[in-house]
């Protein structure tokens, strides 16, 4: 009886194909293998966890704070971190523009926030508030002085306060640094009228809604006026100059000498 011969026998080349065959599948089995080994040793290792936090932008709250709020912790598994979950968390905070956190090489964190700018000060019972450019009041734990941004007093209307905030974020930063204190007057005719005090000497009548326009003109006023006598400007309608003497202290009149005629 003759033997019976695989065909793949007889022919080299068909041979030859089933094992190079043989031989992906089983570098295919051997990569898959290896990947999940190194996998289980990378979710065993340290490697895996979060060994460093790192907060850029922090100035209004400290870093451990922020870190605090997103709930991420070191040692965490960085693959349990929900970056946009914790950006959700800290967007709730008023003071906050925009928050990113994102996972940086393999084991840290960087949590990048940007705090909307400080636009001036607000007395407060345990001393100074930070008033912010969207209007927020920041009521920060550490005891502030008001040394570079002005003080906001008497500011009872919350929309007289969002519209003086919106006005100072326009105004030119050699303007906004030359201004100290900035009280609220309302009147029965005008809810917006405001009276400021400069850090050289004179004293400034105005309304919120033409506040920043006018008052970038600051400069070019004083040095009209020159540096001889300070008084107040009044720019409310348009702009007006009058010394303290002439105003606190108005010269009286002369008194007309009256005779009397006896007959």
């Amino acid at each position: 009886m003759d033997k019976i011969i695989d065909i793949e026998d007889r022919i080299p080349t068909l041979r030859e194909r089933r094992k190079k065959r043989t031989n992906r599948k089983f570098t295919l089995l051997l990569v898959i293998f290896l990947f999940t080994l190194l996998g289980l040793l990378y979710f065993q290792s340290p490697y895996s966890h979060v060994q460093s936090i790192v907060v850029k932008g922090a100035n209004l709250a400290t870093s451990d704070e922020y870190i605090e709020r997103t709930g991420i912790q070191e040692g965490q598994s960085m693959w349990e971190i929900r970056t946009s979950n914790a950006e959700e968390i800290l967007l709730k905070n008023e003071w906050l523009q925009d928050v990113t956190v994102k996972r940086t090489g393999l084991t840290s964190v960087t949590i990048e926030v940007t705090e909307w700018k400080k636009a001036a000060y607000i007395q407060s019972e345990k001393g100074f508030d930070l008033v912010l450019e969207n209007g927020t009041v920041y009521h920060s734990t550490q005891k502030m002085a008001p040394v570079d941004a002005p003080v906001l007093n008497s500011f009872e209307n919350p929309k007289a306060l969002n519209r003086m905030v919106k006005e100072l974020a326009k105004l030119k930063g050699e303007v906004l640094s030359m201004i100290s204190q900035i009280e609220s007057v309302p009147s029965k005719a005008d809810p917006y009228r405001i009276r400021l005090f400069m850090n050289d000497g004179f004293e400034i009548r105005a309304v919120i809604p033409s506040f920043a326009e006018k008052m970038n003109y600051y400069p070019s006023i004083i040095a009209q006026i020159g540096d001889s006598e300070k008084g107040v400007i009044d720019i409310e309608v348009g702009s007006f100059f009058q010394t303290y003497v002439d105003m606190y202290n108005p010269q009286p009149k002369e008194e007309e000498e009256v005779e009397e005629t006896s007959e």
